[in-house]
C-alpha cells in the first residue's frame, strides 16, 4: 500500500474573539450532533455558492472566504472530550456544515484533523463530504490513515441551473472516479442529492447517476432540504421555487423515488436487487465498510426493502431492542420526561432534543424518536410534501 504524510501548508487565519462574537451563535458552536454523528466544523466560509446550502440557516452564506475558529488541535481535543463522544463508536463528520473539506485552503486542515484522530488509534466512522476536486495525490493521503474508518461522500446533483448549482457537476463526477480508482483503505460513496422534481430527475439524469454509481462502493440518494431561510434566498434571487411550502425534513417525492428505483432495479440479481443503493447515509456508509448500520434503521423495515441481502444479514445480527428499563435509565439520565416506550421500530422519548437522542441511538444501535415528531410509516425522515397520507 502506498502511504503519504499530509503535506505542510499554510494554515488559515483564526478569527478573533470579536469576530467570532459577531457570528450566529450556532455557527460558533463547532460541534453539533447530527444523525450521522458528531459534526466538527471549526472552519467556516465557502465560495461554492450552492443555492440550497444549509449555510443559509446560519446566516453565513455571504462568508465566502474560509476562516478558522480555532486550531485543528484544539478542535480535535474538544471533539474527543465532548460529553457525547465515545471512542471507537460515535460516528464523526468533518466540515460538513460551513465549508467544503476539499477546497485548496481547507484541505490541509481536513488532512491534519484526520491525522490527529488517526494518531489516537480511534476506529470511529469518519465521514467527509465534498463536491470539489480530489486528486490522486489526495487519495494517497486518504489511504495513509490506518485506524479511522474513513468514508468520502461525493455530492453530485446533476443540476444545471447556474444560480442554484454554480459548481459544474462534472467536477464531482471526476472526483468520484478518482477516489474510487485509488481507494485502498477508505471507501467512496456517491451522494446523489438534492433530487428535485423537474430540475434533475429526468430519465437522462437518472441514467447518469446509475452510470456514476458504478464508480462508488455505495450510492445514497436524498431529496431537498428546503427550510424558510433557503426559500427566502430562492425568492429574493428569482430562482424557480421547487415547492410551494417548506418543511423541517428533507423533501423526496414518492414519484421521483419510484422512477429512481425502477431505473436501478436488477430483477435477476437476488443478492442485490437494486445494487448498492440506499435511502439513508448511514446505510450506505455501513455497506461500504461491510458493517451493520450504526443508526439502527433495520427496525424501519420499509427502508430496507432495497438493501442487499448480505447487508440485511449484518444489520439483523446486531439489531436488538433494549429493555424498557435500560432505555428508561439512560434516557432519564439525559433529561427525558414522561414514559419511555420501546417498540419494534424505535425507542420513543419525550423531552430530549436531537443531540441526546442521537447519543442514545448510536449507543443502542436502535432508532430513538421524539414522541412529538413521529416518524410515520413510509415517511421516515421525509417531509410530508410529495407523499400520500399514511394508510
Amino acid at each position: 500500500m502506498t502511504t503519504a504524510a499530509p503535506r505542510a501548508r499554510r494554515q488559515l487565519p483564526i478569527l478573533t474573539a470579536d469576530q467570532i462574537a459577531q457570528l450566529k451563535p450556532e455557527l460558533a458552536e463547532i460541534i453539533e450532533y447530527r444523525k450521522s454523528g458528531l459534526s466538527l466544523n471549526h472552519i467556516v466560509g465557502c465560495p461554492l455558492d450552492c443555492g440550497y446550502c444549509v449555510r443559509h440557516l446560519f446566516d453565513n452564506f455571504e462568508l465566502k472566504t474560509p476562516r478558522a475558529l480555532m486550531s485543528d488541535e484544539a478542535a480535535v481535543a474538544l471533539l474527543t472530550g465532548h460529553r457525547y463522544f465515545r471512542p471507537h463508536r460515535t460516528p464523526i463528520q468533518i466540515f460538513n456544515r460551513a465549508t467544503d473539506p476539499m477546497l485548496p485552503v481547507v484541505k490541509p486542515h481536513t488532512f491534519n484533523t484526520l491525522r490527529l484522530l488517526d494518531g489516537q488509534e480511534l476506529t470511529n466512522h469518519v465521514l467527509i463530504i465534498t463536491r470539489w476536486r480530489v486528486s490522486p495525490e489526495d487519495c494517497q493521503v486518504l489511504n495513509s490513515f490506518r485506524h479511522i474508518r474513513l468514508t468520502v461522500l461525493v455530492t453530485h446533483s446533476g443540476i444545471e441551473h447556474p444560480s442554484i448549482e454554480p459548481v459544474d457537476s462534472a467536477i464531482a463526477a471526476a472526483s468520484l472516479q478518482t477516489l474510487h480508482r485509488h481507494a485502498e483503505r477508505y471507501r467512496t460513496v456517491l451522494y446523489w442529492r438534492p433530487i428535485v422534481p423537474g430540475l434533475n430527475d429526468s430519465d437522462e439524469r437518472i441514467q447518469r447517476a446509475l452510470e456514476l454509481s458504478r464508480h462508488a462502493d455505495a450510492t445514497v440518494f436524498t431529496g431537498l432540504f428546503f427550510r424558510n431561510e433557503i426559500a427566502a434566498y430562492y425568492e429574493s434571487h428569482g430562482l424557480p421555487m421547487p415547492y410551494e411550502d417548506t418543511a423541517r425534513r428533507k423533501i423526496m417525492p414518492e414519484e421521483s423515488e419510484r422512477r429512481i428505483l425502477a431505473a436501478f432495479h436488477r430483477p435477476d440479481d437476488q443478492g442485490e436487487p437494486y445494487g448498492p443503493l440506499f435511502r439513508k447515509t448511514s446505510c450506505g456508509v455501513a455497506y461500504a465498510h461491510k458493517v451493520p448500520d450504526y443508526n439502527g434503521h433495520y427496525g424501519i423495515q420499509e427502508l430496507c426493502d432495497i438493501c442487499p441481502v448480505a447487508q440485511l444479514g449484518l444489520c439483523h445480527d446486531v439489531w436488538q431492542a433494549p429493555t424498557v428499563e435500560e432505555a428508561t435509565e439512560q434516557a432519564r439520565a439525559l433529561g427525558a420526561i414522561g414514559d419511555v416506550e420501546v417498540n419494534e421500530r424505535a425507542i420513543i422519548v419525550s423531552g430530549l432534543n436531537e443531540p441526546p437522542r442521537y447519543f442514545l441511538q448510536h449507543g443502542f444501535g436502535y432508532q430513538v424518536h421524539d414522541r412529538d415528531k413521529p416518524h410515520h410509516h413510509r415517511r421516515h425522515g421525509r417531509a410530508d410534501i410529495g407523499w400520500p397520507a399514511p394508510q
